[in-house]
Order: C-alpha cells, then sequence, then structure tokens
C-alpha cells in the first residue's frame, strides 16, 4: 500500500483511539492489503504516540491459543506495542470509557532480564534471558468492526491491545513449571473462563521465541526491561461499567480488578 494511505489509516485508527468509536474493515476497503502493510500501518501509529511522549513498556502477543484462535477465525499470531498508562495492577478500578469493544484475557507477562534477538531463539533462549514471570489480564480494546475482520485488520489495530492488569506474584522460570499455571477467570462472582498456560503454544514462554525471531526478520530485537504479554489461555470475556473481575492463577497469586 502507498505510504500516504497507510499514513491515513493509521490516522483514522488513531482518531477511534481517541473517540472510542470504530472504523470500517481495513480489508473490506483494500482487499489486497497484506500483514507487511497492517504492520506498517501499526508502526506509523506506534511512531506517532512515541513523537507525543508515551513511554513503550513492551509487547503484547496475541493469538498464540486454540482457545483465541478458534474464538477470532485468525489462525496465526501477531503481536503490538504496550505504552506505560496502560499498565495497571491488581485492585486498580479501570475506566471503560477508555476502550472499545472492552473484553478481558487470561495470560502470564515476562520481563526480559536481558535482550533476546533471533533469528534462531529457542523456547530455551527465551526462558535464560527471563527474569520472571507475572499473572497478567489484558484488556482487549478494539477499534475495527470485529464481523469479518482477519489479522490484517488486527495488527494494524495494535493487536486489539488496550490494557494490561499485572498480579503481585514473580516467579523465575525455574521456580514452577509455568505450563501448568491454571487461571479461573469469574466477573462478578460467576466464573466465566478456566484455561492452563500451555495452551499457548504449548508453554506460554513459546512466544517470546517466535516473536524475538519475528523482530529479527525486521532488524530489531527485544530489549531487557521489556515486558512480554505472551498471549490468552482462554478466550475473551466482555465487560462492561461496574463489572467486577477476579482471576486465580493458583500458585501466581490472584488478580482482582473493577470496570468504573
Amino acid at each position: 500500500m502507498p505510504p500516504d494511505v497507510l499514513a491515513s489509516i493509521a490516522e483514522e485508527l488513531a482518531e477511534a483511539d481517541r473517540t472510542h468509536g470504530m472504523i470500517p474493515r481495513i480489508t473490506a476497503r483494500y482487499p489486497d492489503a497484506t500483514i507487511e502493510d497492517s504492520y506498517a500501518i501499526q508502526g506509523v501509529w506506534r511512531d506517532k504516540n512515541l513523537a507525543a511522549g508515551r513511554l513503550l513498556v513492551g509487547r503484547k502477543i496475541g493469538l498464540t491459543s486454540k482457545a483465541m484462535q478458534q474464538a477470532t477465525g485468525i489462525t496465526e499470531p501477531d503481536y503490538g506495542v504496550m505504552f506505560d498508562d496502560t499498565v495497571y495492577r491488581s485492585g486498580d478500578e479501570i475506566p471503560v470509557a477508555l476502550f472499545s469493544n472492552v473484553r478481558v484475557e487470561v495470560e502470564l507477562a515476562f520481563v526480559l532480564r536481558e535482550p533476546l534477538e533471533g533469528p534462531d531463539c529457542t523456547l530455551d533462549d527465551a526462558l535464560a534471558a527471563i527474569d520472571y514471570a507475572v499473572p497478567a489480564l489484558e484488556v482487549l480494546n478494539s477499534h475495527i468492526e470485529l464481523e469479518g475482520r482477519t489479522i490484517v485488520d488486527t495488527i494494524a489495530d495494535n493487536a486489539a491491545y488496550g490494557a494490561m492488569v499485572l498480579g503481585d506474584v514473580h516467579k523465575r522460570p525455574d521456580e514452577i513449571d509455568l505450563r501448568w499455571v491454571p487461571g479461573v477467570l469469574a466477573r462478578n462472582g460467576e466464573i466465566e473462563e478456566t484455561g492452563v498456560a500451555a495452551g499457548v503454544l504449548g508453554h506460554p514462554a513459546t512466544g517470546v521465541a517466535w516473536l524475538a525471531n519475528t523482530f529479527h526478520q525486521h532488524g530489531a530485537r527485544l530489549e531487557a526491561g521489556e515486558i512480554i504479554l505472551a498471549g490468552s489461555f482462554t478466550r475473551p470475556v466482555w465487560m462492561s461499567r461496574g463489572d467486577e473481575v477476579r482471576c486465580d492463577f493458583g500458585p501466581m497469586g490472584v488478580i482482582e480488578c473493577r470496570f468504573v
């Protein structure tokens, strides 16, 4: 796609983010748009946010589990960026009005102790680079009409990332078998979704290696200190103002938050 078209779509998405609105599917208007086009759109949007003073703190990986692939009809992972003003802590209140199509997913996040780069990064390499794992909820924020969307639409929309809520328990990869960390998500006291972290590519840190290898194709790497949100091992649960959320991660503790 021509640079002016990429920039125009990025501005549409930025305006939708500011107004918490929606735009028509990119793939409906530009059926020949590619994954490379969608990451270029995301890159224009990211760079404008960085220029405006927002601080990049990490990356989200999406569509890494069968649960999420079946929920979206999209069968390959994607990634987006996370800024410092989108990080919440357990116990926080989260304003619904900041987001569009608000849903919550159950995930693990990883904080890197050292840089990680491809092209041949393995799960063992990723585990060696990780400082600790922490339980997390991802708040989805979609600005493109959901019906009929493809991975091209989702990637351009920063992989539908809105915010994350981090728990209080930190575990080194050698302290716990991360594959079997559970997630029991309740909304207003009623259990809505359950899963285990092995649902993410067999091991939740596999996506970290995938991302490092993907970044290598663009001449980049993951940096020390970055937070990597590894992908949901449950289907997304819709949220409304007033909803109270509690997610039990077993040995990794509990996350609670409220949408206001």
